[in-house]
């Protein structure tokens, strides 16, 4: 009865050796994912601030038109409410 309940015991502790070695493969997949993501949107962030820039510096006025265009949009869709 002994050995029995030992072979359970072990099954049971291989199991739950097995699930944990898979939780922490798909947690440290996930985990490389996102770092590679978050570099990739840090890189179009990159880009995009570079190219926003050099459209500001070249074309000063329309950028301040924008600017002003926007927040007065902003500020009246936030002051009705």
């Amino acid at each position: 009865m002994k050995t029995t309940v030992n072979k359970a015991v072990d099954t049971a502790s291989e199991l739950t050796h097995e699930a944990a070695d898979k939780a922490t493969d798909v947690t440290n997949q996930a985990v490389d994912k996102l770092s590679e993501k978050g570099k990739q949107l840090k890189n179009v962030e990159q880009r995009l601030r570079n190219e926003y820039s050099e459209y500001i510096r070249d074309n000063p006025l329309t950028s301040v038109g924008i600017a002003m265009g926007v927040g007065f949009l902003l500020s009246k869709l936030l002051s009705n409410r």
